[in-house]
């Protein structure tokens, strides 16, 4: 894990951390980052937005997708073919994606005057929470969970697609929980801390305990907002 495209990986997921974390640093920086993050999307302009989504994205995202970058390495270093460069950049290509999707959704909801109402928040926990338990959120992670099988059955297709195929899968899985950002949780070192723990421990683990539970701790959050708003 020493090759060149580890030591940028591992750059850029200390990079996006730090950025969270100097928000709450009494440094120019730091203001500067806060002011950023707490400006309403509808000034904060196609750059900013997209510039927090990338660092949220980047230091929640990388660290549930190393399991899959070591064992496709393992892999490629046992046929002596390498490739693991492209195989992050096709990863960070479909993140890089949701990104923009993101801003572009933050910056209307912005314009929309819904960023601020109270029942947006409710919505997106069930949402969220709904999805826990889908089809779609199952074939998804067990993808994540395993990747050996994943990669030995597309191996043919190359790191880059293989690549762009895992921030696919990995989108799948966990697009509803980045989505909660939406609702106040965007570069909240608190919000981006639990739920990039909550979507590593969903991957380590088996079965669907953990999943379920994140989707009904999701369900009963928004019933109790939605019993504040009665």
């Amino acid at each position: 894990m020493t090759a060149p495209h580890w030591l940028a990986l591992y750059g850029t997921l200390v990079a996006a951390w730090v950025a969270v974390w100097l928000m709450a640093a009494p440094v120019e920086w730091g203001t500067a980052l806060r002011d950023l993050c707490l400006t309403p999307g509808a000034a904060l302009g196609p750059g900013g937005a997209l510039a927090m989504w990338l660092i949220m994205s980047a230091a929640m995202m990388l660290p549930t997708a190393l399991p899959a970058f070591a064992t496709h390495d393992d892999i490629a270093d046992s046929q002596g073919t390498g490739g693991g460069a492209r195989l992050v950049a096709g990863y960070g290509l479909v993140w890089v994606g949701f990104s923009a999707l993101a801003a572009v959704a933050q910056m209307a909801l912005g314009h929309l005057g819904v960023a601020r109402e109270a029942w947006l928040a409710p919505v997106l926990l069930t949402l969220a929470g709904a999805y826990q338990f889908s089809a779609l959120k199952d074939a998804c992670l067990s993808k994540c969970r395993q990747p050996l099988t994943f990669f030995m059955g597309h191996w043919s297709e190359g790191p880059l697609r293989m690549g762009l195929r895992l921030g696919a899968v990995c989108l799948g899985c966990c697009w509803a929980l980045m989505a909660l950002g939406l609702i106040g949780g965007a570069m909240s070192l608190g919000f981006m801390a639990l739920a990039t723990a909550l979507m590593v421990l969903e991957k380590l683990s088996r079965g669907v305990l953990v999943p379920r539970a994140i989707g009904l701790g999701c369900l009963v959050g928004a019933g109790f907002l939605i019993g504040g708003m009665t």
